[in-house]
């Protein structure tokens, strides 16, 4: 006896239907792209609610810890505090009256997360026997969300 192969034979539109089932269709991926890009737009409104907490904080953590330390080393060594006049820049160069200064106290003043200056003032507004140490905040002007050592 003969060894006989068979072969399958398939029509082509069985082969088609083969194809078509085991991939996607345009309108599948289509709908997936814009279900992924709805997403994103969604999360890039949002990125600044989710990262203007964290600025807040690091102002909040400069001024109350960062700054307090070098102004009270500052302190040490002259018997009282920078006034508004010498400012915080006081803690990087001598001020020209100031005989006891062994700063630096600070390497460099850093901005404010929103790229300002922080603010300083003495005697304080809100703590009249110290100072105050402030961000004038994401608006970028003295008002109701400045984030000081008062807070």
């Amino acid at each position: 006896m003969k060894n006989v192969k068979t072969h399958k034979t398939s029509s082509p539109n069985s082969q088609k239907f083969n194809r078509r089932k085991s991939g996607f269709t345009l309108m599948e991926i289509l709908l997936v792209m814009a279900l992924l890009g709805g997403l994103v737009v969604l999360g890039l409104m949002n990125v600044d609610k989710i990262l203007g907490g964290g600025q807040q904080d690091t102002v909040r953590i400069f001024v109350n810890d960062t700054m307090k330390a070098s102004l009270f080393r500052y302190r040490i060594d002259n018997g009282r505090y920078p006034n508004s006049e010498e400012g915080l820049q006081a803690l990087v160069t001598a001020p020209n009256n100031s005989q006891n200064w062994k700063g630096p106290y600070m390497d460099e003043m850093p901005n404010d997360p929103w790229g300002s200056d922080y603010q300083y003032r003495m005697p304080g507004k809100n703590n009249p026997d110290s100072y105050d140490i402030y961000s004038f905040g994401k608006d970028g002007v003295e008002s109701a969300d400045d984030i000081g050592n008062w807070q």
